[in-house]
């Protein structure tokens, strides 16, 4: 796994942003938004506004960490 720190682009709300994540955080956010059938930025964007006081960023990596959690638990994916 290549845990080193990319920085992505992201639009959100119409203005230009970039998140730093490892690659698998990344693919795994996609994952996660091809599950629920709506793009990346779409749930970038949701992430961001349910956010209370962490950055982007880790909300991100919560997010991630928790839609694998669910699919484990689940059994789906």
């Amino acid at each position: 796994m290549n845990d080193v720190m990319k920085k992505y682009s992201i639009t959100i709300a119409g203005h230009r942003t970039s998140v730093s994540l490892e690659e698998a955080f990344w693919t795994g956010l996609g994952e996660a938004a091809r599950a629920e059938g709506i793009s990346r930025a779409a749930l970038v964007t949701r992430i961001d506004k349910k956010r209370k006081t962490r950055g982007l960023s880790s909300a991100l990596r919560l997010h991630v960490l928790e839609f694998y959690k669910y699919a484990a638990v689940s059994g789906a994916k």
